[in-house]
């Protein structure tokens, strides 16, 4: 007899099962890695990238967190099947094959490097070297104690990547910008990891949640301080005007009143997905700043 979820498995059309293996039902996740990808075009270009290298970028990354997504449930499936959290993902749950999964991988990826290929030939390379980090991330989760530093690794690669699709020159500024999108990284992704940690310690799966134990969110809030710090250094060497400082202002504040939740050890899991999706908005609330900084009012 056939389980509930495989019954609804069978009735869901495969373009759909597809559609959630890219996550591409999730906006949060797109938006979170394609706003700071648009911070590297928008700070290179002085405020003023072109429109069609903008439309490059958000395809771009957006092909990125695909390509991210398909090969880390690919790895993933055995252990997806066993959170409550990720259970009913159409490779954990059985919806889709593993040879459905693997070609969708493929064209993933070679859409990826088409797109990659489209930016400057630095560009394309930073990318071919963000690749093996997107593999590597989720079998790190076996062994490796922080796997959240292999996705920051990919999530500062990415703005590198924008930053150079304007000009193939990486200042000290662009490993400013690179460091605290970095760090950024860490901690939402380890406020994310937060809402795993029982199952995560039930199977023997490695997170920084798990390694920081009960100083979680004193890491966080580390991570956040110095990426705001690094951000501030950032906007006073690239002279940005008063609309980015109250950006950072905005976000720092936000920051904060995240790690005064997280100090909270009765929160309710869905309170860590909603932070989480909280630094969608902060990275958007940054980016305006970024682009208006630019402007001497």
């Amino acid at each position: 007899m056939l389980t509930q979820s495989e019954s609804q498995g069978r009735k869901e059309p495969l373009w759909h099962k597809i559609v959630r293996l890219l996550r591409w039902e999730k906006p949060t996740g797109r938006l979170i890695l394609i706003i700071p990808a648009l911070w590297g075009i928008v700070l290179s270009a002085k405020g003023m990238p072109s429109i069609p290298l903008v439309n490059l970028i958000i395809f771009f990354a957006l092909a990125t967190s695909a390509t991210t997504c398909v090969i880390n449930d690919l790895c993933d499936r055995d252990i997806d099947a066993q959170v409550e959290r990720t259970r009913e993902r159409p490779l954990a749950s059985g919806a889709l094959s593993v040879s459905v999964g693997i070609t969708v991988a493929v064209i993933s990826v070679g859409l990826n490097a088409m797109l990659a290929f489209a930016l400057k030939p630095l560009s394309f390379w930073l990318w071919v070297g963000t690749l093996p980090i997107i593999i590597l991330y989720p079998l790190s989760k076996r062994v490796f104690p922080v796997p959240q530093l292999l996705l920051a690794i990919i999530w500062g690669l990415v703005v590198l990547t924008s930053w150079t699709a304007v000009n193939e020159q990486i200042e000290f500024t662009t490993w400013l910008l690179c460091s605290s999108t970095a760090l950024w990284a860490v901690g939402f992704d380890t406020i994310y990891a937060m809402s795993d940690r029982k199952d995560d310690q039930r199977i023997g799966v490695k997170s920084s949640a798990l390694f920081f134990g009960k100083y979680a969110p004193v890491a966080v809030m580390i991570c956040y301080a110095t990426a705001a710090l690094l951000l501030g250094l950032l906007g006073f060497y690239m002279q940005l005007q008063l609309s980015f400082w109250i950006s950072l202002i905005i976000a720092t504040i936000a920051w904060i009143w995240q790690f005064i939740r997280l100090l909270d050890s009765q929160l309710p899991n869905t309170a860590y997905n909603q932070m989480f999706t909280q630094n969608v908005w902060i990275s958007s609330v940054l980016l305006f700043g970024m682009i208006f900084g630019f402007l001497k009012l």
